[in-house]
């Protein structure tokens, strides 16, 4: 598995928070692959700004309620 980036996320409370939102709706809603949104929530690949926009206005939430960034988060594979 690929490092881990310091971009946190709450995608997966989120989804869970409207409606329990798949995975794969919330990869149709913007255009990418449920792959893709997995590795987003696992700390496997950070989105493109914007992605994370796009994200964001899914769940009618601003970028920094559901994107975080710690700096000094672990990089090592988990």
């Amino acid at each position: 598995m690929g490092k881990r980036t310091n971009v946190t996320n709450n995608i997966r409370a989120l989804r869970f928070a409207n409606g329990e939102m798949t995975q794969a709706q919330l990869a149709d809603r913007i255009d990418v692959t449920r792959q893709t949104i997995i590795a987003i929530e696992q700390g496997r690949y950070s989105p493109s700004l914007e992605m994370a926009f796009q994200i964001a206005r899914v769940f009618g939430a601003p970028l920094d309620e559901v994107f975080g960034y710690e700096p000094d988060r672990e990089t090592e594979p988990s």
